[in-house]
């Protein structure tokens, strides 16, 4: 969540300074979802539970709130953990459901807390990452796992719309990550005509053999994985996250739909 602070700061919270919560405040944990992961750190619940705290001691006042964006994000997580566990495809639609059901949730109670405006991310194409097109030697992203995501999304969507036309002041926008990131993996050529991604499926951190990761070293601490000749010629970093200049790309995808946020 991204809050601007104006008020005054209760004496607990003055070593940090006013400067800084001003910037805005940050309650994600890397790994986590709406429902508990691998990552043993707070999930979506907490993270909102940490945030009424604040608003409980003082921290933030109902004018910041109303003059701020939350940014809520979920990038997957709660579905790696899924299929990790032998979920079966079967029963993969209801585990969107659930899934979906829950981020709205989360979403009503940001807002229920005072926050006016809540950007929340649809779900990135989850088969173009290379830890999926890895099988196709980073050429095709696979159709089936896109499939359920574009499933995830049209819920979100649709539960969207719902609580737009239930609030008075259209609260709630969608980021559309997937369409972003599809935009740049189908544009080969950026607007000056240079190559910008030559391979954009293709990750620049790899490990040497399929035992190996982005990071990792033997017993002996010598790096088992090679890194590409230039980071910022790759979209992706490693088999599922973007490089900086992967998520430039993103940004310059969704720059013209973000001015939404700020009516």
């Amino acid at each position: 969540s991204y809050l601007r602070i104006k008020s005054p700061i209760p004496y607990k919270w003055r070593k940090i300074g006013k400067e800084p919560l001003q910037s805005g405040m940050n309650f994600a944990y890397g790994g986590t979802g709406v429902f508990n992961t691998f990552v043993t750190e707070p999930n979506m619940t907490t993270q909102i539970d940490f945030f009424q705290t604040l608003i409980q001691e003082g921290v933030y006042t109902k004018h910041d709130l109303s003059s701020s964006i939350a940014l809520v994000s979920l990038a997957g997580n709660d579905y790696s953990t899924y299929t990790s566990t032998n979920g079966s495809v079967e029963g993969l639609p209801s585990f969107i459901t659930s899934v979906t059901n829950q981020l709205v949730l989360d979403i009503k109670r940001i807002y229920a807390l005072g926050v006016r405006k809540v950007a929340v991310t649809a779900l990135q194409p989850l088969g173009c990452l290379p830890q999926s097109t890895v099988v196709s030697s980073f050429q095709t992203c696979n159709g089936e796992q896109n499939t359920f995501v574009n499933f995830h999304n049209q819920l979100l969507q649709e539960a969207v719309v719902k609580l737009n036309n239930s609030t008075k002041d259209s609260a709630f926008v969608i980021l559309d990550f997937y369409n972003a990131f599809m935009s740049v993996f189908n544009r080969q050529k950026d607007k000056a005509g240079s190559l910008k991604f030559q391979n954009p499926l293709t990750p620049c951190c790899l490990g040497i053999s399929n035992q190996y990761s982005c990071g990792s070293v033997d017993g002996h601490g010598v790096k088992q994985y090679r890194i590409c000749n230039d980071p910022k010629s790759a979209f992706f970093w490693d088999t599922v996250h973007p490089t900086q200049q992967g998520w430039a790309a993103v940004y310059s995808a969704l720059r013209g739909s973000l001015n939404q946020l700020y009516y």
